[in-house]
This record gives structure tokens, C-alpha cells and sequence, in this order.
């Protein structure tokens, strides 16, 4: 008797059930279309920062998934290298962060370009650098071959392990992702958002890496996400909703991975995910169309780099009260030149002195 979907006799022909799919579907696209069509609507700079943030954010959770916590400001440093966005004070990023970053914006930029096992080898090597997974050597670049015992996902400390599920033997592999891949890249009528989500379970059902399946897996469902929407764009993250929802995640994955080969389950916790991935991101997105208009009133002021810097600080959400100490700290600059650099912006009608004085004065931003 079968353990795995992957050992029944029909496998891959998984099937669902169109019927339960059409209302959440149905959801989950109108949602597309609207943000989309609201990110339109504002001016370049404004979709340009969404763009930085829902990419920094989805290659920093899509790592802490797999319990990896990679720097926040050298992975926005990367992605605003590589996409030629001018965020000022860029940092340096090792290398790990840099293939990190290269995979995802690969997957999400060159969306068009069909997926290939060359490409996949590409991203796999990316994600590890030094060809190690932790402390422990690994297969990069190339299917996984099993050398020392079968691929299994394992939970619980040394002797008491709970094996979640056990891939397909690596002599499958080449057909496996032969299959895969030509399915994929084909025309077949699959709706393109059901695609995602198919795509993201059969191939983290086959593992054919030594390690970084979980995270090549929603590369990949990002493509076919990128696909559905005709555009490279990314305005809502589903590693971060994923994130969010860790448990159920490997749930539903382990649940559909020991049952038959209707996967309409999957689907359905898939839609319902990206569809609360889609309304976060509508939430979080308003601070960044509120601080772009912010800016946008501003275009005609000058201002130097202290004051910009700032600026930006306060309206990202600077805790506690700016003071000239805090600005003098922030800047690297002497009190009295913090001191002048605020006095020009009460002046201007940016700042505003709050009520306590003395050697409690503190600053806020001009509504």
C-alpha cells in the first residue's frame, strides 16, 4: 500500500474539484486585479518602493521559514542594486544574501522565460554559495542522489525523529522533473493562479535537492504568480503570508502528500493564503503610498542628505521623540549642526517643536 502520493500508480495526474475552487478563485483574482489596478493609478516612485519592499520582504520570510535570518538592510541594499533603485547609503551584502536575492528577483523579473533544470541548478547554487547546508556538505547545482540515506522531512531531536514525509528515490529524478518541467513550461489550459499552486506542491513533493526545496518551490509558485498577472511587479508577498501561517503550511502539505491524488485541499488553503497575503498587502502598502505623497510635497524643497535621512526615519515610524541629541546620533554630526538642520525645517514648516521645551525639546514631522 502506498505511503506517498508520489508512489500511487497515477501519479502526477492530480485532480481537484473545480467546483469547490470557483468561489475562492474567483476571490482571489478580483483581489489581483484591484491592487493592481490601484498601484497603477500612482506614479512610478510610489510602485518602485512597493516593489523594493514586497522583494526585500519576501526573500528575508521566504528564509525564515527554513529558520535562516538574513540581514533586512543588506538584502533591501541587494534588491535595490539589482532592480537600479536610487535608496542612497546602499549596503554591502555577502554572498549568500546576494544568491538569495539573484534567485528571487530571477524567478519574479524573468518570469516569461520558461523554467529549465539549467536554471533550477543556477538557483540552487545561488542559495548555497560555499556548498554547504549549515555544517554539512551538500549536492549544489545538480539532483540530489541520496548517497547516504533516502530524503525525508524529520522533525524532533536525535533518536526520537518523526519522519513528515520521505521524496522520491533519486534514480526518479530526472523523470520526475522532466515531467514537471514540461508541464510547466506548456500552454496546457490550467488556470494560471491554480498553476501557482499546483506547481509549488509537485515539486516540493519531489525534493530533488539536498537541501532549499522549500524556498526554489515558492520561487517558482511566485513565477507562475507573476505569470498569472502579466507582470514582474510584486506588490503582495505569499513567503511572508506562508511565514505567518508556518503550521499550517507543513500540515496541509504533509496531509496532501499521504492522501490520494485530489489535491483540492491544497488549493484551497493555497487560495485562501494568497487571498490574505493580497488584503495585508493593501494594509502594509499604505505606508508606503502615504510616505511617497509625502515626498512628493517636498520635491520643490532642498534639502541636504541629514535632513533626508531623517525625514525618511520619521516617516518609516521612528520610535520615541526626535530630539537634537537623536538627530545629532542619526546623522553623525555635531549637536550644533543638528541643532541648525532642525531650525531650518521648523522654519520651513516640516518640523514641529512639541509642547515640553528646554532640554526635553522634541521635534515631530508637520502634518
Amino acid at each position: 500500500m502506498a505511503s506517498y502520493i508520489h508512489e500511487l500508480s497515477d501519479w502526477p495526474q492530480l485532480r481537484w474539484n473545480e467546483g469547490l475552487l470557483s468561489g475562492p478563485l474567483a476571490q482571489a483574482r478580483h483581489l489581483q486585479g484591484r491592487l493592481l489596478g490601484q498601484m497603477e493609478a500612482l506614479g512610478f516612485s510610489v510602485r518602485e518602493e512597493a516593489v523594493l519592499r514586497t522583494l526585500t520582504e519576501d526573500v528575508l520570510k521566504s528564509s525564515e521559514i527554513e529558520g535562516e535570518q538574513l540581514d533586512a538592510d543588506q538584502v533591501r541594499s541587494s534588491v535595490a542594486r539589482r532592480l537600479g533603485i536610487d535608496i542612497g547609503g546602499l549596503q554591502p551584502a555577502d554572498r549568500h544574501v546576494e544568491g538569495v536575492v539573484e534567485m528571487m528577483l530571477d524567478a519574479t523579473q524573468h518570469y516569461v522565460e520558461p523554467l529549465s533544470a539549467e536554471r533550477l541548478f543556477g538557483w540552487h547554487a545561488s542559495l548555497f554559495p560555499a556548498g554547504r547546508s549549515g555544517m554539512h556538505r551538500i549536492t549544489v547545482g545538480a539532483w540530489r542522489t541520496d548517497r547516504t540515506a533516502p530524503m525525508q522531512v524529520v522533525s524532533g531531536p536525535v533518536g526520537r525523529e518523526r519522519v513528515h514525509f520521505e521524496a522520491p528515490a533519486a534514480e526518479r529524478l530526472e523523470d520526475e522533473m522532466r515531467l514537471f518541467l514540461e508541464w510547466f513550461n506548456s500552454s496546457v489550459t490550467t488556470e494560471p493562479v491554480l498553476k501557482a499552486a499546483l506547481a509549488h506542491f509537485w515539486f516540493v513533493t519531489i525534493h530533488p535537492f539536498d537541501d532549499g526545496n522549500g524556498r526554489i518551490a515558492r520561487a517558482i509558485a511566485d513565477m507562475a504568480l507573476a505569470r498569472s498577472e502579466g507582470s514582474s511587479q510584486r506588490f503582495y508577498s505569499m513567503s511572508a503570508q506562508i511565514r505567518d501561517e508556518r503550521s499550517d503550511y507543513y500540515r496541509i502539505l504533509e496531509q496532501t502528500q499521504q492522501g490520494p491524488l485530489d489535491v483540492t485541499a491544497w488549493m484551497v488553503w493555497f487560495l485562501a493564503c494568497l487571498t490574505r497575503a493580497i488584503d495585508g498587502a493593501q494594509a502594509a502598502l499604505s505606508g508606503v503610498i502615504q510616505k511617497a505623497r509625502y515626498w512628493e510635497k517636498l520635491r520643490d524643497v532642498a534639502l541636504n542628505q541629514r535632513q533626508r535621512l531623517v525625514i525618511n526615519t520619521l516617516l518609516e515610524g521612528f520610535e520615541g521623540n526626535l530630539t537634537t541629541s537623536k538627530w545629532a546620533a542619526l546623522t553623525k554630526s555635531s549637536t550644533d549642526t543638528a541643532l541648525r538642520d532642525i531650525q531650518q525645517l521648523v522654519e520651513r514648516g516640516i518640523l514641529i517643536r512639541n509642547q515640553a521645551g528646554g532640554r526635553s525639546t522634541s521635534y515631530s514631522l508637520a502634518g
